[in-house]
């Protein structure tokens, strides 16, 4: 469905240098800090700033063949965008009637009453969960079979959050289809996503399943001594801490059987994304 290739861009003190795939049928997520590449990755991918080198492609053409029919097969919520505050819903329907010709109207507006999103009210006096499921229900609801979603959950409590998952997983049911969705918030993409991808410094720094991230990574709390004793085969970041070293490994039933004595935690999706940033090779 997407697929990027050493897709480029250059800006003073910061590089994008990332490759990634998104399979039919499947929920990918790219994760990372603040400033680590998200928002920018999901611009090249809609052609909204100049890339510097590499390739894009969307259903399988360069992005500069998608035509105005491809288009249409794409929905999209970035997290710096969203409608003018003094439009009220009803006033979006005639425009998304007008720019998308499979919009389903229907749909549409059995979601908004089911999402109570008031028809006469004007946007800006929406709640902020109220604004982005009014995005995102606009995104699905005109035939779109790839949805890219930059920070859909960003800024919203936990009952909205879990409302607008909701909305995702009901629209993953039907086949051909797949979501790019970008996230801080770890429990979304855990149980979301089907792959992830995390990005650092404009860089892809790993790509795992998320059964097998949740199943095989862990992180190892060790003393001083415990440590140097430690097989480092399959320790992929190790962090200094006060009682020792932080260790995170990508074999967790490895070290539980050598090292019966370790405390050996589950990997999550945060400690990965803080042993990746933080911790050493």
């Amino acid at each position: 469905m997407l697929r990027l290739n050493k897709v480029k861009k250059n800006y003073k003190g910061f590089q994008l240098d990332c490759t990634l795939e998104v399979q039919e049928g499947c929920v990918t997520g790219l994760i990372g800090k603040n400033g680590a590449g998200k928002s920018t990755t999901f611009k090249a991918i809609l052609g909204l700033l100049h890339t510097d080198g590499g390739s894009i492609e969307i259903f399988g053409k360069p992005i500069t063949k998608i035509g105005v029919r491809e288009k249409e097969d794409i929905g999209v919520v970035m997290s710096d965008s969203g409608f003018s505050g003094y439009l009220t819903v009803q006033d979006l329907i005639p425009m998304l009637r007008n720019m998308y010709p499979r919009f389903q109207e229907a749909e549409f507006l059995r979601e908004c009453n089911e999402q109570k999103l008031p028809l006469n009210k004007k946007i800006k006096e929406f709640s902020t969960g109220m604004k982005r499921r009014l995005q995102v229900l606009a995104a699905i609801t005109h035939g779109a079979k790839l949805l890219l979603l930059d920070e859909p959950t960003a800024g919203l409590d936990v009952i909205a959050r879990d409302e607008l998952l909701d909305m995702l997983r009901t629209y993953m049911e039907q086949d051909g289809r797949a979501i790019l969705v970008s996230s801080h918030i770890s429990s979304d993409l855990e149980g979301l996503c089907d792959d992830i991808y995390m990005i650092d410094n404009g860089k892809i720094v790993l790509y795992e399943e998320t059964d097998v991230l949740l199943d095989t990574y862990g992180v190892l709390k060790v003393t001083k001594e415990q440590y140097e004793k430690l097989d480092h085969t399959h320790i992929l970041r190790h962090k200094k801490e006060e009682f020792g070293y932080s260790c995170l490994t990508d074999q967790r039933q490895f070290y539980q059987e050598n090292y019966p004595e370790i405390a050996i935690e589950k990997g999550t999706i945060d400690e990965l994304i803080m042993m990746m940033i933080r911790g050493e090779r």
